[in-house]
């Protein structure tokens, strides 16, 4: 409802406090231009997105393990999940830490990204725009063409790449991969942010296929040109072990993201959603099967 959100907006400066908001949203329900109940929805909506957006700080002197963030607003109350952490370096050589992740109240999913620099302060944030749908996004770590980069889920079926020049504000998407061999024909889609190598990036994917048995693969995309799939691997590099198939969500080997360590690959997985272990693979050796 654009006129709604238009009047309560046009009585708020360019900066405004959560309450400043909310008395706008109550003033213009009230009012009888907008008495219809057909404008609660709006409202609703407004002052949800509003509260998607808040910080989080810790003191100093805690020790980073005891640094949790639990969800904290309404559209968080049935979990947050997910988190693609990537440390992102601007053009001019600043650092910060980015981490895209779901926000679940029960019924919605709200994409949310996630910012420090020193894991003190963290500032989170809803994306937006038409192109940020489902779950999955994955930020690429540097920008390319002096364009921001994610990969994207937005079918439930197909992994998407898209560039903005806003981190917050997402308008196209392009077509990346669909499922092309078996153990991913039900769907494929990204394992946290891209890994540049000289070789070029190399993401890793999950695939889904029968019985709903979830794999993880990998792709090499071209460094100046991500829409190039260079390389991707026919058979899947990690599949769940008989004994990692049993858990709260049977049949699932899935991760958010990987790092490379002397040479290596260093994988953490989930088993089934039960608990956490780790896979390595020497980094030339998988390059080389990608090319």
């Amino acid at each position: 409802d654009n006129e709604f959100s238009r009047a309560v907006l046009a009585r708020l400066d360019d900066t405004f406090r959560w309450e400043q908001l909310e008395e706008e949203v109550i003033r213009a329900l009230r009012s009888d231009r907008f008495q219809e109940e057909s404008r609660r929805p709006t409202a609703d909506g407004m002052l949800a997105l509003a509260r998607a957006n808040y910080e989080v700080c810790f003191d100093e002197t805690s020790d980073l393990s005891q640094r949790l963030i639990f969800p904290t607003t309404p559209a968080e109350e049935h979990g947050i999940e997910d988190a693609r952490f990537v440390r992102f370096i601007e053009d001019d050589g600043r650092v910060t830490y980015y981490a895209t992740y779901t926000a679940f109240d029960g019924q919605v999913v709200f994409p949310q990204l996630l910012e420090t620099r020193d894991f003190l302060r963290f500032k989170i944030s809803t994306l937006n725009g038409p192109a940020v749908q489902n779950k999955g996004m994955a930020l690429f770590p540097r920008r390319i063409h002096g364009c921001y980069a994610m990969l994207s889920r937005q079918d439930g079926e197909n992994l998407y790449l898209m560039y903005s020049d806003m981190l917050h504000f997402w308008y196209e998407k392009r077509l990346l991969l669909r499922p092309t061999y078996p153990w991913e024909f039900v769907q494929v889609g990204n394992c946290g942010s891209p890994i540049e190598t000289e070789a070029g990036w190399l993401v890793l994917t999950h695939g889904v296929g029968p019985m709903r048995r979830y794999a993880i693969g990998a792709v090499l995309l071209d460094r100046d040109n991500p829409e190039k799939v260079i390389g991707r691997l026919r058979e899947p590099l990690l599949t769940p072990t008989e004994d990692e198939r049993d858990g709260y969500v049977p049949n699932v080997l899935y991760t958010c993201g990987a790092l490379v360590h002397a040479g290596r690959l260093i994988i953490p997985y989930a088993m089934s959603d039960q608990c956490t272990s780790f896979a390595t693979v020497e980094l030339k050796e998988l390059l080389e099967a990608l090319t």
